[in-house]
């Protein structure tokens, strides 16, 4: 068994082998999952990916990792009656629903966060981020019944003193210490198999969970035992922000919802 509270500098794909089965209480997870390939950002505003690996459809050098690779390891180490979730995007949100299927989970809705950013692509610039929710086993209600599906979480990504991201796909804080309260409880096991800069570690230590990582880049590994060790010192690490969002700025998603 390895050592909880820990994040292991290997693939995932071994690590989780070492993992005893049904000994996990939740995965919270944001894979390194493909992209639609652009090329130019021309003036059609707001963020853009850039760089050859963005241009070919990857942020990451390991952006070519398959659900297929990783999704029945995450099914064998997790306890019965508990929640996966996996974050993605519309390229890949049908396959990614297959694979889960095909693995034994049963899906369970999607959720949606909506960014501050923009992201340019071809057709409508991409402002939000899918969540896949799905369970094993049994069914188990989340510990906060009354948290909407829709997301509305600000996106502030830690920076180098260039000014370039630490990690260009890091999630913020709040959004995964939604998910870890939602579907876990105090002194739980959380795994996350693609930790990155250690978003979902300090999730876990605000709310007095467990938590193991895997991540493969060193740098993001450093990056994290800094982050984790500021948390651990009670540190505050979510930002101080106004939760309650301007109604008028989402009066357009009010509308849409109201007319399903």
């Amino acid at each position: 068994m390895l050592e909880i509270n820990k994040i292991y500098n290997m693939d995932c794909l071994v690590g989780m082998k070492s993992i005893p089965s049904e000994s996990i209480d939740l995965i919270v997870t944001d894979p390194p999952y493909k992209l639609t390939s652009r090329g130019t950002s021309g003036n059609m505003g707001g963020a853009f990916w850039t760089g050859d690996l963005a241009k070919s459809g990857k942020v990451f050098e390991s952006g070519s990792v398959d659900i297929s690779d990783w999704i029945d390891e995450c099914y064998r180490v997790l306890k019965n009656g508990t929640h996966i979730y996996i974050m993605t995007n519309d390229k890949n949100i049908t396959s990614y629903l297959s694979e889960i299927d095909k693995s034994g989970f049963e899906f369970v809705k999607t959720l949606v966060w909506v960014k501050p950013n923009k992201i340019c692509g071809r057709w409508y610039m991409t402002q939000k981020e899918t969540i896949i929710l799905a369970r094993k086993g049994k069914q188990r209600p989340i510990n906060n019944a009354g948290t909407s599906d829709v997301l509305f979480t600000p996106n502030f990504k830690k920076q180098k003193s260039n000014g370039k991201n630490l990690h260009d796909t890091e999630k913020p804080v709040e959004l995964l210490q939604t998910f870890v309260e939602n579907s876990s409880n105090e002194g739980e096991t959380v795994l996350d198999p693609f930790m990155g800069i250690g978003s979902t570690a300090v999730a876990c230590i605000n709310t007095n969970r467990n938590y193991i990582g895997f991540e493969l880049s060193e740098e993001y590994c450093k990056i994290a035992e800094k982050r984790i060790s500021e948390a651990t010192s009670n540190q505050i690490e979510l930002p101080e922000i106004e939760h309650n969002v301007p109604q008028r700025q989402f009066d357009w998603l009010d509308e849409l919802l109201e007319g399903e």
